[in-house]
């Protein structure tokens, strides 16, 4: 079932999409990086926390993608707010890993959580679209 999208949910679907392929790119990239740049450069316990970015930033591109095709379909408020969250969460939550693993300057701990609040925001927020669709 189509449902006819206003101009502006036509416009919020794409930039989730469009936000989730560069997340995508961004987070191949620095898997590759990790995988072959870093594995010398960095003691193992820090690659363990880019890589724990990398992943957390995989898992929650795929839900940002997902935002963005279910918007096509059943456009909400809700699916907005969890796009919103899940990439507010990929900058805070792994961009203070990646940032913390680089530079060893444990400023950037405490931010890693807020993003991690960010995701469950996220999820919540995806579940309330979710129920609300029925």
């Amino acid at each position: 079932m189509m449902v006819e999208l206003t101009v502006k949910q036509r416009h919020q679907s794409r930039l989730m999409l469009v936000c989730a392929a560069c997340s995508g790119v961004v987070m191949v990239a620095l898997g590759a990086f990790a995988a072959h740049g870093l594995s010398h450069r960095l003691a193992p316990h820090l690659l363990d926390v880019f890589k724990v970015g990398v992943q957390y930033q995989a898992w929650h591109t795929l839900a940002l993608l997902a935002c963005g095709i279910l918007s096509r379909f059943l456009p909400s408020k809700a699916l907005s707010y969890a796009a919103l969250f899940f990439g507010l969460g990929i900058i805070c939550f792994s961009g203070s890993l990646y940032a913390l693993a680089l530079t060893s300057i444990k400023w950037f701990g405490p931010v890693t959580p807020m993003g991690g609040i960010c995701f469950i925001i996220g999820w919540v927020m995806l579940a309330i679209a979710a129920w609300r669709s029925a």
